[in-house]
């Protein structure tokens, strides 16, 4: 198993130290730098990537949000911080988790092993292509610090909520950071199709089409002008 790549990044001596003994004392993690200068420590990311980052908040010259959002390349993040109130804004960020100070060993190692779990599910999803990942029925969601195994045949439509795609289910709603374009490499095309800027839905659970919208059982989806030409012809329905 391959160890966990880390970055420590706090304005605090003390803290740095705490962490980095803490990693020290765990065999799954091994610390590439650190960093009090959060400045700095963009430039180490970009050029040699890490799986995760342990980030403090309140820093001068650069937030440790603001950080995150000049930073293209995304690891996986544990928030380190005596600040509480930013713990709702870490939800935007994806965090793995939120860790308040004085932080003990046994809520430091919980938070690693919930890092480790998601970075190895997030590997071995990408050694798949999409035809494997059809063929395997299953797929694996990212929705916050959580993945969620779901069939594909359970997927129902797929609706685009600000910087999110809402994926709803036969049983379930799963909302998720991705992006309405790149929804295409985790499902294959012969089994979804874009019919509307904010939808993506599932040919196999269509079951009306109408003039500028379609029926899914009691759900109502809108199509798009540019886009019902191609769910016609998906369909089979073109030119009839």
């Amino acid at each position: 198993m391959a160890k966990i790549k880390t970055v420590i990044i706090d304005d605090e001596p003390k803290a740095i130290e705490v962490l980095k003994r803490y990693c020290d004392d765990m065999e799954i993690i091994e610390v590439e730098a650190t960093f009090r200068d959060p400045v700095k420590a963009i430039e180490f990311i970009q050029h040699s990537p890490v799986n995760l980052i342990l980030l403090d908040i309140n820093m001068p010259k650069l937030s440790g949000l603001e950080f995150l959002d000049i930073l293209n390349a995304k690891p996986k993040i544990i928030f380190t911080t005596a600040y509480p109130q930013f713990a709702l804004n870490s939800y935007d960020y994806d965090a793995v988790d939120y860790l308040l100070k004085p932080i003990d060993f046994q809520r430091f190692l919980k938070a690693v092993i919930k890092a480790q779990k998601i970075i190895d599910a997030e590997n071995e999803l990408k050694k798949k292509t999409p035809t494997e990942a059809q063929n395997n029925k299953t797929i694996y969601i990212k929705s916050g610090p959580q993945l969620y195994k779901i069939n594909v045949e359970d997927i129902l439509y797929l609706e685009k909520d600000g910087n999110y795609l809402l994926f709803h289910t036969v049983d379930k709603k799963i909302l998720s950071r991705q992006n309405m374009k790149d929804i295409f490499e985790i499902l294959d095309p012969k089994d979804f199709i874009r019919v509307h800027k904010s939808y993506v839905v599932a040919i196999r659970h269509i079951n009306v089409i109408e003039a500028h919208q379609l029926r899914m059982g009691n759900v109502k989806i809108p199509v798009g002008r540019n886009f019902r030409e191609g769910l016609l012809e998906i369909t089979g329905r073109g030119n009839k």
